[in-house]
């Protein structure tokens, strides 16, 4: 063992708890049983199999109230595994679960036995016809694929709020719709074809001319089943017109069955009821949009009104003028977002009854917009509409930031409420649908139906289309308050179909929570008709029992989840998984939201128990050393949870007291550690190019193995060699700006074969060519941004530096009468934020009088006005950092770049690197996961440039791409110097 391994223990929850009715149980401590996972490690291979019992409650959980464990976890690459699987499955008599994003709201991603992960390996995107349409893989998230599409001025038209994390796959199992969908832009009307695996191994494409034939051929019996239910339903003209009748509003409740009546072989039945039967008749594996034109030209308003009833009357108005989307959002909703970044403030003081619209025009020209915003104008003028607030304006706009913010607010809905919810209750999310004409009288009702049982909900929905969320929560460990939550839904359920003649589910899907209410909603005839689908199609019942059909009346109140309080930061957590697709670990360990669920599972256990040692053991590399610590998952999470600063505090508990003084030493004498590393990298960089990278790499991973993998850092040859000893000279005298050179570019030099100035020489040159030079104090070496410290945990070590830094900052700059330069993103967002909460009081009041630019900003907005382009590259591709993402200037690195290049990429799939300072010197198999995807569709082509604005994060891409990337600075330099220039 290494001398300096962190003991598990470290990482044990300290408060005192009860063991939870759902904890995993002791049985599974061991993880999946054999012969079980023997027989999938036989027959797919170790590396497909997740059987680890962190593995299986990590599965648990989804965005739904719903936990099953799972038995095992398979992540299958292609068809031939997914037939494997469902055949061992037959074979067996097991049974097997889809998942792909794990975003769905009613526990439909979610099984008790094989659950299979279609998530990795699936995804993916072609463009076909000109953008016309699309093919698209299951794996693929929406808003990557709207990405490839936008460029073609075209997208999908199904737009569900949670499109930054579910994925295709699990959209069309749905037939989830959106903001705009409706009926007429959903998966049902918009897809083109399919190709699915039948739970017998079967494989189809609908789209190919042959393929009744082939199915026919294959499954003689299916098609002979099809047909004859179609004709059952085509001659019973009643059932026809209730069938017809029900789809007219938006309803997934049950199986499609007009899908009878909109195919005529039986192909083109499967086509309609693979949509929508959430996982229960075959595997999805790859989708043709027909996709739908991007209008650019956009007006939105938000508009408030008194109360939830007169928001709902003023729908039609709007949907008359030919709005594409009228949200709403009741006062609940709207206080509540208050947690969004960029949400007003003063929205917490609304009154509890008010209520507003989001509503939207768009328009593919000017005269469109024009005419569009006259008609609005028009319905506006007849609505009493009310500004409680001062930051309400209840007025049209263009502007795309305010109109990103409305909608931000908006998508942010179950997150946002779910967030503010009580600790330790679960939240529920309902979705029905009744006529349009009928929202204001189903509003009103359901006002009234939630104070009969105690529930205070906040509502929100797509009002266009008559289709209303609302959440519930309550504590699913105390058997009152589900008994509570059961008798809502029995009166819920009955009023919206008896009153209503509603959609128990409007596009969530049935999953589990209805499934016990579907016959109440279509009667007994067509809930028949469904059962018998299944029954032809999945006759072993393989696929997803429970879901869907399922005849316990009971059986929306089994598996309800408990949620039992863990850490503040994670606290609010809903589990939805919005943060998963930003996470550079999510293909390799855990996402965020698996951390946090493994967390709460750690919190359902009593002290000590097999379970809990499991987890415990698996959870320092899995969740902890393996987190990149980027902080993205702030970003994505509309309540800005940072399970990267969780991770962090988990290392700093992890130090041992002799660990902590010496980061704390290291710190303190930074000036020769910083000098001591620089001549150590010129050194190995002498002995690379004399012996090769053979030799350190062997000694480092000797070091490691016998430390700490966590501390000492791999040798990888992608690792430069070491930057000048002395740094350009400058004048104070004139000087427009402080530049601070990072430590790592005080440490680390250009790339291998960089023909030029060194990024330093770079700055301060472009810097005075625009008339405005930069001064580099001479006593910048031994400071550092604290990133160093901070991202590793080391608090002590974190606060030395970073009020080193501060105070040094402020009297280079003056008092902060000039602005300090930073020349790495990811330290400008050391000392702008990150230092913050470990000043002392004097320093935090010296910190507020600092101006602390990025260098991508001074360029893009100081220098780039006052300089002369003097040649340009013919393409450049870019990598922003996740810092960038932070700061919000990847348009700063774009406007730089665009300057300096003919053509400038960023590619659909560029997220965080993960290298992370030296992280990725310390797990490299985590930079290889988190880059594979953008190093694969950078090295499609071949560009003039490879360009970014962080030393590190340039080394990870090297190693990610084969291509040496630099900072764009070093670039603009180069476009902007005057005479001859050489690559």
């Amino acid at each position: 063992m290494p001398l300096l391994e962190p003991k598990p223990e470290a990482l044990r929850p300290t408060a005192v708890r009860a063991p939870s009715v759902d904890r995993v149980p002791d049985r599974l401590a061991p993880g999946t049983p054999e012969p079980l996972r023997g027989d999938l490690i036989d027959l797919l291979g170790p590396e497909k199999v997740q059987w680890k019992v962190s593995d299986l409650v990590k599965y648990a959980s989804d965005a739904s109230p719903y936990r099953f464990v799972p038995q095992v976890v398979v992540v299958p690459e292609d068809i031939d595994d997914i037939s494997a699987i469902l055949s061992y499955a037959h074979g067996k008599g097991r049974e097997v679960v889809f998942r792909a994003a794990g975003t769905s709201l009613n526990g439909q991603a979610q099984g008790e036995d094989i659950l299979v992960d279609v998530r990795h390996h699936w995804a993916g995107i072609e463009v076909l016809d000109g953008g016309a349409r699309a093919r698209i893989r299951p794996g693929t998230t929406i808003l990557r694929a709207n990405a490839t599409l936008a460029r073609h001025g075209r997208l999908l038209g199904p737009d569900p709020a949670s499109a930054i994390a579910c994925t295709i796959g699990g959209v069309v199992a749905n037939n989830a719709s959106g903001m705009t969908a409706g009926t007429t832009r959903n998966s049902y009307r918009t897809v083109s074809s399919l190709t699915f695996v039948l739970p017998s191994g079967t494989v189809v494409d609908t789209g190919d001319p042959a393929a009744d034939e082939d199915l026919a051929r294959a499954e003689p019996r299916l098609c002979e089943g099809l047909l004859a239910l179609k004709a059952e339903i085509e001659a019973d003209a009643g059932l026809t017109a209730r069938i017809r009748a029900k789809h007219e509003i938006k309803n997934t409740n049950g199986y499609r069955l007009d899908a009878f009546l909109d195919g005529s072989t039986p192909v083109q039945i499967l086509r309609g009821l693979m949509v929508g039967s959430e996982g229960t008749f075959g595997f999805i594996s790859e989708v043709v949009f027909d996709t739908l034109p991007l209008d650019r030209r956009v007006s939105t308003a938000l508009l408030f009104f008194p109360s939830l009833t007169a928001a709902a009357a003023a729908v039609p108005g709007f949907n008359e003028a030919g709005a594409i989307a009228v949200e709403l959002m009741d006062g609940n909703t709207l206080r509540a977002s208050v947690s969004v970044q960029g949400v007003p403030a003063d929205w917490a003081e609304l009154p509890k009854e008010t209520t507003a619209l989001l509503v939207e025009f768009r328009a593919p020209d000017e005269t469109g917009q024009e005419a569009y915003e006259r008609a609005a104008a028009a319905v506006v003028e007849g609505l009493d509409l009310v500004a409680p607030v001062a930051s309400v304006t209840n007025g049209f706009t263009r502007d795309a930031k305010v109109i990103a913010g409305y909608w931000k607010a908006r998508k942010a809905f179950v997150t946002a409420v779910g967030g503010s919810r009580p600790s330790g209750t679960t939240l529920i999310t309902e979705d029905f649908a009744v006529p349009p004409s009928r929202l204001a009288d189903a509003c009103e009702a359901l006002l009234g139906l939630q104070a009969e049982h105690g529930f205070d909900a906040a509502v929100a929905g797509h009002a266009a289309h008559g289709n209303l969320h609302f959440l519930l929560a309550f504590d699913a460990a105390k058997p009152s308050d589900v008994d509570r939550y059961a008798a809502f839904m029995d009166d819920f359920c009955r009023l919206t179909v008896d009153r209503f003649d509603g959609s128990l589910k409007a596009e969530h899907a049935t999953g589990r929570n209805i499934a016990p209410f579907l016959e109440l909603e279509w009667g007994p005839k067509a809930t028949g008709l469904m059962w018998r689908t299944k029954q032809i199609i999945d006759p072993d019942g393989v696929l997803a029992p429970r879901i869907v059909l399922d005849r316990d009346p009971k059986a929306h109140l089994r598996g309800l989840k408990t949620i039992p309080e863990v850490e503040p930061i994670a606290d609010p957590c809903i589990e939805c998984g919005f943060c998963e697709p930003t996470c550079p670990s999510h293909d390799l360990t855990t996402s965020p939201r698996q951390r946090i669920v493994l967390r709460r599972e750690m919190m359902r256990q009593p002290g000590g128990s097999p379970v809990e040692a499991q987890l415990l053991d698996a959870y320092g590399y899995d969740a902890v050393d393996t987190c990149a610590g980027d902080s993205t998952c702030k970003l994505a999470c509309p309540v800005g949870i940072d399970t990267g600063a969780m991770m962090k505090d988990f290392r700093q508990q992890r130090h041992s007291p002799r660990e902590e003084r010496i980061a704390a030493l290291t710190a303190k004498n930074f000036k020769a550690v910083e000098a001591a590393a620089r001549i150590a990298v010129a050194a190995a960089d002498r002995v690379g190019d004399r012996l090769g990278d053979g030799p350190l790499k062997t000694i480092t991973a000797l070091a490691r193995k016998a430390v700490r993998p966590d501390l000492v850092p791999e040798w990888l040859p992608e690792i430069p060699g070491a930057a000048a000893r002395k740094l350009p000279r400058t004048s104070r005298v004139g000087a427009s700006a402080v530049y601070y050179p990072a430590c790592v570019n005080r440490i680390f030099g250009e790339p291998e074969g960089h023909r030029g100035p060194s990024l330093p020489q770079a700055v301060v040159a472009v810097s005075a060519r625009a008339g405005k030079p930069v001064w580099i104090p001479d006593d910048v070496a031994g400071t550092c941004c604290a990133t160093i410290w901070h991202s590793k945990g080391y608090d002590e070590g974190n606060a030395v530096m970073a009020n080193r830094i501060v105070a040094a900052a402020w009297g280079w700059t003056a008092g902060g009468k000039l602005p300090l330069v930073v020349d790495a993103s990811s330290c400008t967002l050391g000392i702008a934020h990150e230092v913050v909460p470990y000043l002392t009081d004097d320093n935090r009041e010296l910190h507020g009088e600092l101006t602390i630019v990025d260098s991508l900003v001074w360029a893009a907005d100081e220098l780039l006005p006052e300089l002369s382009v003097l040649r340009k590259v013919g393409s450049a591709v870019l990598h922003p950092t996740c810092s960038m993402q932070h700061l919000d200037d990847v348009e700063q690195l774009r406007a730089v770049a665009e300057a300096c290049a003919e053509e400038v990429v960023i590619p659909d799939d560029a997220g965080c690197c993960a290298f992370a300072g030296d992280r990725g010197m310390l797990h490299k198999e985590l930079t290889a996961s988190a880059t594979a995807k953008e190093a694969a569709e950078v090295n499609a082509r071949e560009y003039d440039a490879y360009l970014s604005a962080n030393r590190m994060c340039e080394i990870g891409m090297d190693r990610a791409t084969g291509h040496s990337y630099y900072s764009v600075l070093m670039e603009l330099e180069r476009a902007t110097r005057p005479g001859a220039v050489v690559r």
